[in-house]
């Protein structure tokens, strides 16, 4: 876009005028609320799982034996590295395809053994409904999400798409 005196803009007038920053793209601000996205996510299963890892059942009400606590202690520090490993795919996002599928299907298998309890034992509390929420609809959702952003990022630098069928 030329600038007023009619000359071609040079990168410096691409910026932003108030911050002085360079102008994102589409691409890169939708890269951008993507990586926001995952942090926010990420924050239920780490904070769930550092609660059940510090603290047991005590969220639940339930009394458990030592070896129930132990179980639940242990489900509770993978829940806190599931949260942990979807941090670390936010510094290159649109690279962690692999892993956010990996991560995703972590989280649904255990949305969907969540669902099958709520199916044999009766709908538990709002607060287990509101995990089953994230695990079935938000986590697919932002894999989803995801995987478009690494498809942009793909044509733009010209790397081939590893998921699209090959003629």
């Amino acid at each position: 876009m030329p600038d007023p005196s009619g000359s071609p803009a040079s990168p410096e007038a691409l910026t932003e005028r108030s911050s002085g920053r360079p102008a994102m793209s589409g691409m890169d601000r939708e890269r951008r609320l993507l990586q926001q996205a995952v942090g926010i996510g990420a924050v239920v299963p780490f904070a769930a799982g550092l609660y059940g890892v510090l603290f047991g059942p005590a969220l639940t009400g339930a009394v458990m034996s030592v070896s129930g606590e132990s179980h639940y202690r242990y489900l509770s520090g993978l829940l806190l590295a599931v949260g942990l490993c979807f941090w670390s795919t936010i510094p290159r996002v649109e690279e962690q395809t692999g892993r956010f599928r990996l991560l995703t299907l972590i989280v649904v298998v255990g949305g969907l053994a969540r669902l099958l309890g709520l199916l044999l034992s009766g709908v538990p509390s709002l607060t287990m409904l509101g995990g089953l929420a994230m695990e079935l609809v938000v986590t697919p959702l932002l894999c989803l999400w995801q995987t478009r952003v690494a498809n942009r990022y793909a044509e733009r630098s010209g790397v081939a798409d590893l998921n699209r069928d090959q003629p």
